[in-house]
Order: C-alpha cells, then structure tokens, then sequence
C-alpha cells in the first residue's frame, strides 16, 4: 500500500514522505491515528507544496537546533514524582513529563514525540534523556528524578 506521511514517524519517514507499507499497518494505525493520507496523483502534488515547507523550516531550524542542543546540555533538569520504599516509583516517568521539567527548568518548549528513553524511567536518580531536534542534531541531557 502505498501512502503520503503527514507526520514523522520513526523508522519510516519525515512529513511528504512517500512510502510503501504493508497493507494492515496502513489502514489500521497510519491512516487511522493521521499520521499518513492515502496515495494519489492529486495528493502527491500537495507533497510538493508539504516538503518546501519542511524544507524552509530545516535549513532555519540546523542552526537553531544546534543552539538549542548546546542550551539542553547546559539545563539541571529535576523532577519530582511520588515514590515508595527503596526510592521506586508509583508508576514511571512519561515523555510529557519530562517536557513539562524542560520547560520549568528554563529550558525550551520541546515535542514530546521527539524524546528517545532507553526504558522506562521507574526509580529515583539520574537518567538520561536524549532528544532528536533535527536529522543531524541529537542533544543529550540528564534527568534528576526526586522522591516528591
């Protein structure tokens, strides 16, 4: 089946991608969760007008995304969350989360859907935390997850 990419999604493509998918994880997530639209010649002439956006935006966001890596790495970012005995969390730590800590750490206001967690975050210490902010660019941090 093929469809149009409307949104990245990992491991397949960026937004105006065309790509070929089997038929079931086309119809049953990507069309359904509007992360795809269904190929046609009409719809692939809007991919023209999708991919000079996106490539406006990256040639403006390269620079940027390097200055937002060098601000990332620089950020103390702290977290409380409730734990138990021996400091394991009631429940793990979730992507939207750790963006909100960003952002009250003074950091920038960053897409959830970026963020790259090896496991899930399910005790009291440092963890670290990578974002992908451009195709060339990942930034890594460290999480401090406080008993709260």
């Amino acid at each position: 089946m093929k469809i149009i990419l409307t949104q990245e999604v990992s491991g397949l493509g960026a937004p105006g991608d065309i790509v070929e998918v089997k038929n079931g994880y086309g119809r049953n997530y990507l069309l359904p969760q509007g992360f795809a639209i269904a190929w046609t010649k009409g719809a692939e002439k809007q991919v023209t007008l999708i991919k000079r956006a996106r490539s406006a935006r990256e040639i403006r966001d390269l620079g940027h995304a390097n200055e937002v890596k060098g601000q990332l790495e620089a950020l103390k970012v702290n977290l409380k969350a409730r734990a138990g005995e021996g400091g394991r969390l009631f429940g793990s730590v979730t992507p939207a989360e750790i963006v909100d800590a960003v952002k009250a750490a003074g950091g920038p206001s960053l897409d959830r859907r970026r963020l790259e967690v090896s496991g899930h975050i399910k005790s009291i210490g440092s963890h670290p935390v990578r974002i992908k902010l451009h195709p060339e660019v990942t930034a890594t941090f460290n999480l401090n997850v406080m008993q709260g």
